[in-house]
């Protein structure tokens, strides 16, 4: 690198080692930020004409040399690999100078890499977390369609990974939709806290030059601008909170995919994933792998790295910035990109299901999973229920030892244990009156079900 291509030179009589320089550079992964990075330094350029640092003229000179940059750079990759540049921003400087000469080079006037890196940050970030709750809304989408389409479809649940009560598959599908609504509604709040500019506190203590804070931030969106320079250009909490959410929505995203995937076993055997998301073996020809899913549950420890990463990196940095911050773009875009893809890989792969709907109906009414049913049925006859809960055991027990369902066993077998249950306990044990009776708010009765999808819709 040149001399003339940093944004520091003249303290410095020796170039840098070519080993540092590499180990320094940053432009292979900051180059991401190079359209806000333009646009900030237009909203920056305006306020410099506001505090009568540079001419009207030559702001329209410098903006339409930014212009050029930003097309150039949009159409032709190869643009970012002609000038050796440190970071982004050396390089939209760099390539100012060479449209428009010492016009370009007041341009850096009363700001600072500081202040302009944090101020590009959130720019993207703002976008970032727009794309990832339009990401997370298509999934929920998608669960809603799936569960619309099998509304009537029975799922036994399980707690412990045990065969617990019968619910219904869209219930099921609504459980992640929650989920992912309460990821979206984190990302809406931390927009709030990201959209702050902090551009004018420059290296620390702030900008000597009047270029008006509040217009450049109405120019670029931000409600609001930073009441601390020393915070605004240290202040990393919105990375990770960002990847805080990110990591949240994999966890969500990796319980989905282990269900999936356990589902998908043939000891299970409810769905079946298409081709078009499955792999096989190169050994075993019977197989077809749900690598998909696997690689989304995969993929959750890779973004729960970066928030551990982001925190460890500012655990002992002392006021203000530090060149450790540098570490902050690179696990947010991945965190950023790899969220996004596995919200879109799930997406795909609930569009390439195929339920065995009579597998788990038969499933579901398997496992004495009515049993809590006949636990209510005797507390509606004035049993407590931890007298009609012990009853029930023994029952669960005659039934188990015989090898049948608490339905199939005779009335006279089950008023050995209680005479309080009579010939109506048939009813209440039945899939459908199980289901039923599950109708307080939340519950897994279908008319409930069809209640929350219709919610979810509207919400959506």
């Amino acid at each position: 690198m040149t001399k003339s291509q940093n944004l520091w030179g003249g303290r410095f009589a020796q170039a840098a080692d070519p080993s540092f320089a590499t180990f320094n550079n940053s432009f292979s992964f900051d180059r991401r930020l190079f359209v806000v990075d333009v646009r900030a330094s237009v909203a920056h350029c305006n306020g410099l004409v506001t505090a009568g640092v540079i001419s009207q003229e030559e702001a329209e000179k410098i903006k339409e040399g930014l212009q050029t940059v930003l097309e150039r750079g949009q159409a032709n990759d190869g643009y970012f690999d002609q000038i050796a540049a440190e970071d982004v921003h050396s390089f939209v400087e760099a390539r100012l100078v060479e449209l428009v000469g010492d016009a370009g080079r007041k341009l850096h006037t009363g700001r600072s890499r500081n202040d302009q890196v944090a101020t590009d940050l959130r720019l993207w970030l703002r976008e970032a977390i727009d794309q990832l709750s339009s990401a997370a809304r298509s999934t929920q989408e998608t669960l809603l369609d799936l569960a619309a389409k099998n509304s009537d479809t029975v799922l036994p649940g399980y707690t412990h990974l045990q065969r617990a009560q019968p619910i219904l598959f869209a219930h099921w599908c609504l459980a992640y939709f929650e989920m992912l609504t309460r990821d979206r509604e984190r990302l809406t709040e931390i927009r709030k806290r990201v959209n702050v500019l902090p551009l004018g506190s420059a290296a620390l203590a702030g900008s000597s030059f009047p270029v008006g804070r509040e217009a450049v931030a109405r120019e670029l969106g931000f409600e609001s601008v930073s009441q601390n320079s020393l915070d605004a250009v240290s202040d990393r909490d919105f990375c990770v909170e960002f990847v805080s959410v990110c990591s949240l929505i994999m966890v969500h995203l990796s319980r989905l995919a282990e269900e999936v995937i356990l589902y998908a076993t043939a000891e299970f055997g409810f769905f079946e994933l298409s081709d078009a998301v499955a792999t096989g073996s190169s050994l075993m020809p019977q197989k077809k792998n749900p690598d998909s899913m696997e690689l989304v549950r995969g993929k959750a420890g890779r973004v729960f790295g970066h928030n551990v990463s982001l925190l460890a990196m500012l655990k002992g940095l002392p006021l203000a910035y530090n060149k450790d911050m540098q570490e902050d773009k690179e696990a947010i875009f991945d965190a950023f990109d790899t969220t996004r893809a596995c919200l879109e890989m799930s997406a795909l792969v609930l569009r390439n299901v195929a339920l065995n709907v009579a597998r788990m109906r038969a499933a579901a009414a398997k496992g004495m999973m009515n049993a809590t049913e006949l636990a209510d049925y005797l507390v509606r006859k004035g049993i407590p229920f931890r007298e009609a809960h012990e009853t029930v055991g023994r029952i669960v027990v005659r039934a188990m030892e015989q090898g049948i369902e608490l339905g199939e066993l005779s009335l006279d077998e089950l008023r050995s244990f209680s005479s309080e249950i009579e010939n109506d306990v048939f009813d209440s044990l039945t899939l459908e009156q199980t289901l039923a009776s599950k109708s307080i708010a939340g519950g897994t009765a279908p008319e409930r079900v069809a209640e929350a999808l219709a919610s979810a819709r509207n919400l959506l």
